[in-house]
């Protein structure tokens, strides 16, 4: 059994993922299935592939990742941030391919909390005049 993995923590909205890199095909599971079935086909591949075609390193890592929390986007987006890092662990050199392509910033919008007084974050009741 090889432990020459490398790992990395990707956050998205509430979505978080744990990636585990190993040297393989390329192939990326997420939770026990294959990424194309867990997010129903193609949605999300080419955005989890782009840290590996950014630093031209596509086939040559696996990808075992165990996402909670959030939706589809979010759970993508997470996983897509772990495997930059992962990747930054794994080759260091990576950095500045990374840092340009906007892999390695953890996107910091979320869903905004409900204001009392209103029907949303920001929609108030209707205003009548009379």
């Amino acid at each position: 059994m090889s432990t020459n993995y490398v790992y990395g923590t990707g956050r998205r909205k509430t979505a978080v993922a744990r990636v585990r890199l190993l040297p393989g095909d390329g192939s990326i599971i997420v939770n026990g299935k294959p990424s194309d079935e867990y997010f129903g086909g193609a949605a999300g591949r080419s955005a989890l592939v782009l840290p590996f075609r950014v630093t031209d390193t596509e086939g040559r890592y696996s990808a075992s990742v165990l996402v909670a929390g959030g939706g589809v986007s979010g759970q993508v987006g997470a996983i897509r941030h772990g495997i930059a890092r992962a990747l930054l662990s794994a080759l260091p050199d990576a950095r500045g391919a990374l840092r340009e392509a906007g892999l390695l910033t953890r996107d910091p919008r979320a869903k905004e909390r409900k204001k009392y007084g209103l029907k949303r974050a920001r929609k108030a009741p209707q205003y009548t005049k009379r």
